[in-house]
């Protein structure tokens, strides 16, 4: 089976929390912040490195949390959002699967394969997850060495 390489999205490729008030606009269910967030890293070489390494068998996803508090019209609101940002910053990449999920949902539930990978920000989900994880600061170190 191929292995996936997964993506967390708040904290590890985009820079939810480092939007002035970012609390205060979820709070008030207002997707501004994942509108605007900055990308955490450079984007062109990791579509690059992520367009290769499909060539070479990788399968690509993202699992993201939806807002911990949200209703079901804002969370929804929010999955589209969140789809929308990576077209505009990720569109040459076609991602073989997008889970964004309940706040709070084990993501280790998505993984198929002991080679599987994950990059995410939180420790809590790289220790449970069931492949290999690594912070979210090591992204294109790690993946340069696929």
């Amino acid at each position: 089976m191929t292995a996936t390489i997964f993506f967390d999205m708040d904290g590890t490729i985009a820079d939810l929390y480092g939007v002035n008030n970012w609390l205060d606009y979820l709070l008030a269910s207002d997707t501004l912040p994942y509108e605007i967030a900055k990308p955490l890293v450079k984007l062109n070489s990791l579509a690059r490195i992520l367009n290769r390494l499909q060539r070479n068998g990788y399968k690509i996803g993202i699992i993201s949390w939806l807002s911990k508090s949200g209703s079901d019209e804002y969370n929804n609101a929010v999955a589209e959002v969140k789809r929308d940002w990576l077209k505009r910053h990720l569109a040459s990449v076609n991602f073989n699967e997008i889970h964004i999920v309940k706040y709070g949902t084990p993501k280790q539930m998505f993984a198929k394969t002991a080679n599987d990978i994950l990059f995410d920000d939180e420790k809590p989900n790289r220790d449970s997850w069931t492949g290999k994880a690594f912070d979210a600061n090591e992204i294109i170190k790690i993946l340069k060495g696929i």
